[in-house]
């Protein structure tokens, strides 16, 4: 269950905005009297609001719904063709992009075949891509709310990287953002793959509805990372780098890490683990087709890795669950499937909860969003999660009415 609160005070206008689309797209159609009960609005700001919404054609009105007695009321829903956004991701040899609307559902999509590049090569790739994107498919452009980037790594604010991604060369202290507008001359906002995974997992996923949840995300080129929301917040830490469970250290004493430590998560439940027990080399340049037969052909590789990656993992959702008391952990990434089916069945039983005796709604851990367009199509939920999202923060006062969404 999550609580999602609107407020009377005329400057959280943009915030009361956020909670009415996020109440219909949580709950699904929705009249505005019953928008008012959830989020606690006057009806004449909810009737102000959902006219302003529909003006603007993010929401439309459904066919009126007779009652007992009274007027017929008018349930309004999210139009997916009310706003559009298109997400972008690089790799060792592709760069790729898809348009998708309000719904998430992918419009267009455009590949192109790189070469470990660095920003000098891969911004007038991504620039053509944005640009092709638009012409792909027919649509308003003026409904186009922006770009967003998944890459791996960490970043600084205004989509700095703080470590080279991919350890391609040259995206040392690289402002994504800023170059890629200056471009395109569109918004852009730049995420790790981790937190943009969570993000969409969040519109569209099993997490939809959730107001607090990690989603550990194992990157197909090997990582492992975690994007978060706690009581509806998305949380990123003071530096924007929360999530970095990777190099949490789960075997004093153990294997050493390539970030000096010795024992952290990443050298024992990484997909790059995986990978070295199976025997496969290069497996960022294998199609999931060819990546998912070779796991396949060798069970006894995979049996190895699952037998030193389960204790690890373990132990890391026991601490996510003391830290942070999420409804859920969810477990997705780009990494091939089988290997997250592998990990979820193993890995139970979960520790003895604090409260064991609670009657959960919730599985403590679900899989969620897998394959190689996981981080994509965060990155294309960015634009529209800035845009839709309820933001706490422009709160001038405490809140004294409250409403549940489930």
């Amino acid at each position: 269950m999550k609580t999602i609160s609107g407020t009377n005070l005329e400057q959280a206008k943009s915030h009361n905005r956020r909670v009415v689309i996020e109440a219909i797209r949580t709950n699904g159609p929705m009249s505005r009297a019953a928008i008012a009960r959830m989020t606690a609005l006057t009806t004449q700001t909810v009737s102000n609001i959902v006219e302003e919404l529909a003006r603007s054609h993010l929401l439309i009105p459904m066919e009126a719904q007779k009652i007992a007695r009274g007027q017929p009321i008018i349930p309004y829903t999210i139009n997916p063709m009310g706003a559009y956004s298109i997400g972008l991701e690089l790799g060792r040899q592709r760069a790729a992009g898809v348009l998708t609307d309000l719904s998430g559902t992918v419009c267009a999509r455009i590949d192109r075949h790189v070469d470990r590049p660095g920003p000098t090569e891969a911004m007038p790739v991504f620039a053509e891509i944005v640009r092709d994107l638009q012409e792909a498919f027919s649509f308003d452009r003026a409904r186009l709310l922006g770009i967003g980037i998944a890459l791996p790594g960490r970043y600084a604010d205004g989509g700095v990287t703080s470590l080279s991604p991919l350890n391609l060369p040259g995206w040392q202290d690289f402002p994504v953002a800023r170059e890629l507008e200056r471009l395109i001359g569109l918004p852009v906002l730049v995420e790790n793959d981790a937190t943009a995974a969570a993000i969409g997992e969040r519109l569209h996923g099993v997490a939809r509805g959730l107001g607090s949840f990690v989603y550990l995300f194992l990157a197909g080129d090997g990582g492992i990372g975690a994007g978060m929301f706690l009581d509806g917040h998305l949380y990123k830490g003071s530096r924007a780098n929360a999530g970095e469970i990777g190099h949490i250290i789960v075997e004093p004493h153990g294997r050493l890490c390539t970030c000096g430590k010795r024992g952290c998560l990443d050298r024992y439940v990484s997909p790059s683990v995986a990978y070295e027990c199976l025997e496969i080399e290069d497996a960022q340049e294998l199609d999931p087709d060819q990546l998912d037969a070779m796991i396949a052909a060798n069970s006894r590789g995979l049996e190895v890795w699952l037998e030193q990656a389960v204790q690890p993992l373990r132990q890391t959702i026991d601490f996510l669950e003391l830290a942070f008391d999420p409804q859920t952990i969810v477990l997705g990434g780009s990494a091939p499937t089988s290997l997250m089916i592998g990990l979820a069945e193993r890995v139970e039983p979960l520790y003895t909860p604090v409260n064991p005796m609670e009657k959960r709604t919730i599985p403590r851990l679900m899989i969620g969003a897998t394959g190689k367009d996981t981080a994509i199509l965060g990155a294309a939920a960015l634009p529209i999660f800035s845009e839709t999202n309820p933001q706490f923060d422009v709160l001038q006062k405490p809140l004294t009415h409250r409403a549940v969404i489930g």
